[in-house]
């Protein structure tokens, strides 16, 4: 499947490319031959951008369908972005919010991206996973959400480990999930070993077992790197952001 792509969209990517730091990516020779789940962290908006800009493998990116319409995308930019700012500052993000979403609006809606409903529409965005996948083309999911998990990322949702049921059903492979280090300030992406998920196991044990060696491994990435600042999944002080090695 391919989308048309417009000419305003390729001159704003172009000119984010131009402006945002070259990243490496270290570890490309691990990704499986067929396509991936390539599981990561999401440093604030480093990861869709990294995605976008960086990542040299046919794919497609999982984003909210929130940040797709216009309607949706202003409440739901402030309180993922900057619910955390303080009271005195929130009627500024705010305002921020409703002065930029509909850019940001175009921008998700035009790049390679894939629209995540937590609603009725949820088998739209599994659907049209499952058909990129059997396309050749990889899924690139940040899948953490606002708890804690360690001082580099914070816990994983993991519905989205079913997606591996489904593709099994429909070609009969057994689908991976890569994980993926960003490391905002050190200009490099690392890319790790990945694990397979097996249908014959139970669904919630499959859930488990690959979420937690997926966050363990991301984590181990992150500590194996050279010291460094990690940019959190939460947009907090930053003076507040933890090193690798804490």
């Amino acid at each position: 499947m391919s989308k048309k792509t417009p000419i305003l969209y390729r001159f704003i990517k172009w000119f984010v490319w131009a402006l945002y730091p070259k990243f490496k990516v270290e570890g490309l020779e691990k990704l499986p031959a067929d396509a991936t789940i390539i599981v990561g962290n999401h440093s604030q908006t480093n990861g869709p951008v990294f995605s976008e800009l960086h990542l040299p493998i046919n794919h497609q990116t999982w984003c909210r369908g929130e940040m797709m319409h216009l309607k949706e995308t202003p409440s739901y930019m402030f309180k993922d972005f900057w619910g955390q700012k303080s009271r005195f500052t929130q009627p500024i993000y705010k305002a921020f919010a409703y002065l930029i979403s509909p850019l940001a609006a175009f921008i998700f809606k035009h790049a390679n991206t894939i629209a995540v409903y937590n609603d009725s529409r949820v088998m739209t965005t599994f659907k049209a996973s499952v058909r990129y996948l059997t396309e050749g083309e990889s899924i690139v999911i940040f899948p953490e959400h606002d708890v804690k998990y360690n001082n580099i990322i914070y816990d994983f949702q993991d519905n989205f480990i079913d997606l591996a049921r489904l593709y099994c059903k429909k070609t009969g492979k057994a689908l991976s999930f890569t994980p993926l280090y960003i490391a905002r300030n050190l200009k490099t992406a690392y890319i790790g070993e990945p694990i397979y998920y097996s249908a014959e196991s139970d669904k919630d044990t499959e859930r488990a077992r690959i979420k937690q060696y997926l966050m363990d491994n991301i984590t181990s990435l992150a500590k194996s790197a050279p010291e460094h600042t990690v940019v959190p999944y939460r947009n907090i002080k930053k003076s507040t952001y933890p090193k690798n090695t804490d």
